[in-house]
């Protein structure tokens, strides 16, 4: 048997860049690039490099998403009110159903962990 093989965030891979949906988008004209280093063979677990320009949009999140951002400063908003704001070095998870504002204060870049609920 092969062992499978390492995904290195080091070496290069094709990124998407695209404007966040403007229907979500509360301020600002953010736009968001992806690069994906990983996808599992059932399609349910990704993993990568995400960045962003400055803007304010909703999100509701169906997946868990493991988030370490690695450049900038950002703000999340649950429904409630409750507010978290990180910067370059810190860690979090969004659990599936948060609803609530992402907001990019300055250009951010993150690694992320995503795996899909499954509901």
């Amino acid at each position: 048997m092969t062992s499978p093989r390492i995904v290195d965030f080091r070496l290069p891979v094709a990124a998407a860049t695209a404007p966040v949906d403007p229907a979500r988008v509360l301020a600002g004209a953010p736009v968001a690039t992806t690069a994906n280093h990983y996808t599992d063979a059932a399609n349910r677990y990704f993993a990568g490099v995400w960045s962003s320009s400055t803007g304010k949009w909703r999100i509701h999140y169906t997946e868990h998403e493991f988030c370490h951002l690695i450049e900038g400063r950002v703000r999340l908003t649950s429904e409630d009110g409750e507010s978290w704001e990180f910067r370059a070095g810190d860690a979090w998870v969004i659990p599936a159903g948060f609803r609530g504002i992402w907001e990019t204060i300055e250009p951010a870049r993150k690694h992320y962990a995503i795996q899909e609920s499954g509901d």
